[in-house]
């Protein structure tokens, strides 16, 4: 029976053994991870400003091609206004020479 106790005992003080390493090596991971992520938050942290001018960068570029292509339909609307106006200018200076010329019409 005190074979069975020591072996028992043995067992228990193995179990403890393993125990207490497995609750280390948990406290490592943990704090492991917990600096994993700081150092990922540190990381992120620090390419805010790269972010930043990115977007702000890639806004800019948005806002000159909206701007390029405003002015070209702005453009294009002049040459056709303008083109509108020539083709009717012989037909505008004809009504007015008549109101001149007969003011009754």
């Amino acid at each position: 029976m005190e074979d069975t106790l020591q072996r028992l005992l043995a067992a228990e003080l193995r179990a403890e053994t393993l125990a207490s390493q497995a609750e280390l090596e948990q406290d490592r991971l943990i704090q492991q991870a917990v600096a994993d992520a700081k150092s990922e938050n540190e990381r992120f942290t620090s390419r805010i400003p790269d972010l930043h001018r990115s977007f702000i960068a890639k806004a800019e570029e948005r806002a000159e091609q909206n701007i390029a292509e405003l002015r070209r339909r702005y453009d294009e609307r002049h040459v056709h206004l303008r083109d509108q106006a020539e083709q009717r200018e012989d037909a505008a200076l004809e009504a007015a020479f008549q109101v001149l010329i007969d003011p009754s019409r």
